[in-house]
């Protein structure tokens, strides 16, 4: 079956970098487009990037625009998001997310989740 593993998050101060990893399985990687989205507490999912099948254009949310980086390593099946100068507002669970092949901007399996936390 599909499965997505976040791992790297953890506590960090404002203004620091964390990078987190999303082990992928199940599917054939590199057919499709990947995603980072993530959820605040008490908040809605918001997304935070994209990057295609391989690698040749990403995509981002404007508040993480120059902070972030998208890649992927196809051979080893791992989506990356590299976060610098983090923010406080940056405190949220983070999710990879596997694009649908039905329908345009659906992500139909997604991991469980790795929780990032921006405090002094």
């Amino acid at each position: 079956e599909v499965q997505l593993v976040e791992s790297g998050g953890g506590l960090v101060q404002p203004g620091g970098s964390l990078r987190l990893s999303c082990a992928a399985s199940g599917f054939t990687f590199d057919d499709y487009a990947m995603s980072w989205v993530r959820q605040a507490p008490g908040k809605g999912l918001e997304w935070v990037s994209a990057i295609s099948w391989n690698g040749g254009s990403t995509y981002y949310a404007e508040s993480m625009k120059g902070r972030f980086t998208i890649s992927r390593d196809n051979a080893k099946n791992t989506l990356y998001l590299q976060m610098n100068s983090l923010k406080s507002e940056d405190t949220a669970v983070y999710y990879c997310a596997k694009t649908s092949s039905e329908v345009a901007g659906l992500y139909d399996y997604w991991g469980q989740g790795t929780q990032v936390t921006v405090a002094s």
